[in-house]
């Protein structure tokens, strides 16, 4: 016979709902906010370049689109290398920037 509590814990010490830590939920609702504002703003950058041809094609029309392209490449790995010596401050100018 199969025994479906087989494995898990009843009784006195068994939990019956889930703990939280509610300064973690705070970090990370605040985390997750910033990033989903990051993306919007992102989606309307991109819109707004997309949408006007006097921006996109000097731009893709001639050698600065691999500077375009490339930027944010090297933007991710300077910030991978300094975030470990920046402040919290620094850290988040250098997210609005990128």
């Amino acid at each position: 016979m199969n025994n479906p509590n087989l494995g898990y814990r009843t009784g006195v010490g068994a939990q019956t709902g889930a703990v939280y830590d509610e300064g973690l939920r705070q970090h990370m609702l605040r985390v997750y906010n910033y990033m989903g504002v990051g993306l919007v703003v992102t989606g309307v950058i991109a819109f707004v370049v997309a949408s006007t041809p006097a921006l996109y094609v000097p731009i893709f029309s001639s050698p600065l689109k691999w500077v375009v392209m490339l930027a944010p490449l090297a933007f991710v790995l300077l910030f991978s290398f300094r975030i470990q010596t920046m402040s919290a401050a620094g850290a988040q100018a250098m997210f609005w920037a990128f």
